[in-house]
């Protein structure tokens, strides 16, 4: 049994709570590594923070400097020298574009790092789809992602999200909520098959528990209709239904809604009082006119029209809430479209998943202070083409 096949096997058999145990025993027998640390991004974005299992003030380091920050942002394994010829392989800890956090495997000489490279590479991709598997047994790795405690709206509007990126062939996707630990009723979702992509984001309206249960009731809502097979059109009608029928229109939720079709290249829209979206063609980013059409649960049985939207291979369409253009500076201007334009631009280079925390931070620049007053959502889609034919 060669070396990756008994790591895997040792990740595969291991307790929930005992991975990092289990992929640093693998590791120092069997690749002759000399310690092993996972570390996990927090809500925020900021900093990946250690998977701890004994009590004590975790040791984070940044996400976006430094080695293991150089490894998480590139995507890419980074090489640091230590002292004595060790050297530290920072591995991007990733699932289908989903960005975990990295994990730190120190060796005894480069050439070992280097032989034992690729390997020590597939085995953090193994350590990342078995944390996932692991959140649902426990909460160890939830805990870990923390800097501070959620509020508990935040709470139930994290536990909604498929993730914060994903990557296939045709998209990438990245999104970011803003404030992390205290968000209120902001919120995307999304779903892929072999031919499609679904995308939601949605705009909540209220503070506090009752815009997150707000959201909780639109986002299902829209994730039942959409599991029974049905269009985005139809989607928005029974989730409209489903939210007036508990607020009888005291309470309302805006989505845009998208359908990608992955083969044709085609995206239709439902912009149910949408929070507003941007197209990037090449260096000019320019909002794109929707037809605006009344939010769910306003009234009762409200029909929605879907509408084509013309889309390039190469484009990238950024979604930003009200909370991101709408936000005022501390001498009372407002954010507004053309600032919002700039920073889209001015980012065109970062991969989507990074993104949505580029426009965040020039953001709190504009604010000028590091806590938002309101919910702020940035959603990035870069579509890259249909799949090339065998």
């Amino acid at each position: 049994m060669n070396r990756f096949v008994a790591a895997e096997r040792a990740l595969r058999a291991a307790a929930p709570h005992r991975l990092v145990d289990a992929v640093r025993e693998v590791l120092c027998d069997e690749y002759g590594a000399k310690g092993v640390q996972l570390f996990l991004a927090d809500y925020g974005l900021a900093t990946l923070q250690p998977v701890l299992l004994a009590p004590g003030p975790p040791e984070s380091v940044p996400a976006h400097v430094g080695p293991a920050g150089r490894a998480f942002g590139s995507q890419e394994p980074f090489v640091e020298k230590l002292t004595d010829g060790a050297v530290c392989l920072h591995l991007p800890v990733t699932v289908r574009g989903d960005r975990l956090g990295v994990l730190a495997v120190t060796m005894p000489s480069a050439d070992r790092a280097d032989e034992y490279l690729d390997e020590l590479a597939e085995v953090a991709q193994v350590l990342g789809h078995e944390v996932i598997v692991a959140d649902r047994d426990t909460d160890l790795y939830l805990r870990a992602r923390r800097t501070d405690r959620l509020t508990l709206a935040a709470e139930m509007q994290w536990q909604l999200l498929p993730g914060r990126s994903c990557a296939r062939p045709e998209y990438a996707l990245g999104a970011q909520l803003e404030p992390a630990y205290a968000i209120f009723g902001d919120n995307f979702d999304w779903s892929a098959s072999a031919d499609g992509l679904m995308l939601y984001i949605t705009n909540g309206m209220g503070e506090g528990i009752e815009a997150a249960l707000l959201s909780n009731l639109g986002i299902n809502a829209l994730r039942n209709a959409r599991r029974a097979g049905l269009s985005i059109e139809d989607q928005a009608a029974l989730a409209d239904q489903a939210v007036y029928a508990q607020y009888r229109g005291d309470a309302y939720l805006s989505v845009l809604l998208l359908d990608l079709d992955l083969r044709r290249g085609r995206l239709r829209v439902v912009d149910a009082g949408s929070p507003q979206m941007l197209r990037l063609r090449g260096r000019t980013a320019a909002f794109v006119d929707l037809e605006a059409q009344l939010p769910l649960g306003m009234f009762e049985e409200t029909d929605y029209v879907s509408h084509e939207i013309d889309i390039e291979p190469g484009d990238r369409l950024v979604f930003a809430s009200d909370g991101v253009h709408a936000v005022a500076a501390p001498g009372g201007e407002r954010y507004g479209e053309r600032s919002l334009a700039r920073a889209i631009v001015s980012t065109s280079l970062l991969q989507a998943a990074e993104v949505p925390r580029a426009v965040l931070r020039e953001l709190a620049g504009h604010r000028g202070t590091p806590m938002a007053d309101d919910d702020a959502l940035v959603v990035c889609l870069d579509w890259f083409g249909p799949p090339q034919e065998p």
